[in-house]
């Protein structure tokens, strides 16, 4: 089974191997496009494929699966007819479900872990809420690709990560500094600002006097 890894070659039959070498799709392959994961799966699944993937930066990008089009097409009629039953209408509302049963678990534990992060004084309670809501709608949307989604960290460690990137791009002008392309400045850059970030909220943390 010929199934290897391509990025997309110069015209839209062709793909580029890793060692610079373009080649022509056979004439009765078709490129599948992503978005059904059951049908890309079962197509690779099938036999000879070629997966084209595209990285733009630090971000690698599916550009689809290269495949017979008669198997593809034969694998999309029985999806089609599997997808047409009661049963998997049925599998699909628990799904549904238990996803949002999942997700709304999550947005409450990472709103806690916000809260837990910031450690206003009691005075400043109700800007931690309103930081911790703010932080929480921001980067707990499912496919969102913020660092609240990883798996990777702990969700104490997200919660850190996320209120930091939050306040960055709220409270100063990252989003508008001219940053050199120089390797790691962009994170140097990162790192003051967090910096910065922290010790306001230090300010916050205690509270002496008439907060």
């Amino acid at each position: 089974m010929i199934a290897n890894s391509f990025s997309p070659g110069p015209t839209s039959n062709t793909v580029r191997a890793a060692d610079g070498k373009v080649l022509t799709a056979p004439e009765d392959w078709v490129l599948l496009p992503p978005g059904d994961a059951a049908l890309t799966r079962q197509a690779k699944a099938a036999g000879d494929h070629w997966v084209v993937s595209e990285k733009k930066g630090r971000k690698v990008f599916s550009r689809g699966v290269w495949a017979s089009s008669a198997t593809i097409e034969r694998i999309r009629a029985e999806l089609t007819a599997e997808r047409s039953t009661e049963g998997h209408a049925k599998r699909k509302e628990a799904d549904v479900r238990r996803r949002e049963k999942t997700q709304g678990q999550y947005v409450e534990d990472f709103y806690g872990a916000v809260l837990t992060f910031l450690t206003f004084h009691p005075n400043h309670a109700d800007l931690a809420g309103q930081i911790a809501r703010a932080v929480t709608s921001h980067a707990t949307p499912v496919g969102n690709g913020t660092v609240a989604r990883t798996k990777r960290i702990p969700v104490e460690q997200r919660a850190d990560a996320a209120v930091i990137a939050w306040m960055r791009h709220q409270t100063t002008a990252y989003d508008s500094m001219a940053i050199p392309r120089l390797k790691e400045k962009r994170r140097e850059v990162r790192r003051m600002l967090a910096w910065e970030r922290r010790n306001e909220k230090a300010q916050h943390t205690e509270c002496a006097g008439p907060c």
